[in-house]
């Protein structure tokens, strides 16, 4: 079956929350969001989040092979005006069995091309647990530039994780830069024809 990579909407609420959920309980040092906590949240909340209206402020991306979700990315959009110019990468994952693959990377190349497509959009910021060399190799290879380190940011139980917090210009993708990521900007309805 052929692997695509799409924005998610609403009717995809139950496999994104599973997906997410799984992330959340594997992988509790790299989520600020506790498993818990979401599994609570009524099934409008998940579509709420995948919202595809023109006055969405979050947008999430998968990679698919048929319906099934290997792999999901999200962006949020900050919504005050003078912080309009900023968005925030969300929710990163990419089960273990599927990993190794170029899924991420191909994730985080749509949802750059989604954000540079965004006239508004300066910055993409992000965050990555301290030690996480793999994942922070992937964000340094596709132009995130570390700005600090967040001491006891996240509680996992009695124990406190740091966060890197990094960051992306998006002024210097373009294709005369080495960052370049794409040589044009898609909508969210082109994304899939990127891979």
């Amino acid at each position: 079956m052929t692997l695509t990579f799409r924005r998610l909407t609403p009717e995809h609420a139950s496999s994104y929350r599973a997906l997410m959920l799984e992330a959340y309980e594997l992988h509790p040092d790299a989520f600020t969001s506790d498993a818990k906590e979401r599994e609570a949240l009524p099934i409008d909340w998940w579509e709420k989040r995948l919202d595809s209206s023109p006055a969405a402020t979050d947008v999430v991306f998968a990679a698919l092979e048929g319906d099934h979700l290997l792999g999901v990315v999200g962006l949020s959009v900050e919504t005050r005006k003078k912080a309009s110019h900023k968005s925030t990468i969300f929710g990163m994952y990419v089960p273990l069995a599927h990993r190794n693959k170029g899924i991420g990377h191909k994730l985080m190349c749509g949802v750059l091309a989604y954000a540079k497509s965004q006239p508004q959009l300066l910055v993409v910021q992000l965050t990555v647990t301290d030690g996480n060399g793999s994942a922070k190799v992937l964000y340094e290879r596709m132009g995130f530039v570390t700005f600090g380190l967040e001491p006891l940011a996240v509680a996992v139980g009695t124990q406190f994780v740091s966060k890197v917090h990094m960051w992306n210009d998006l002024r210097e993708l373009s294709p005369q830069s080495p960052r370049t990521l794409i040589h044009h900007e898609p909508d969210a309805s082109t994304l899939s024809s990127l891979f």
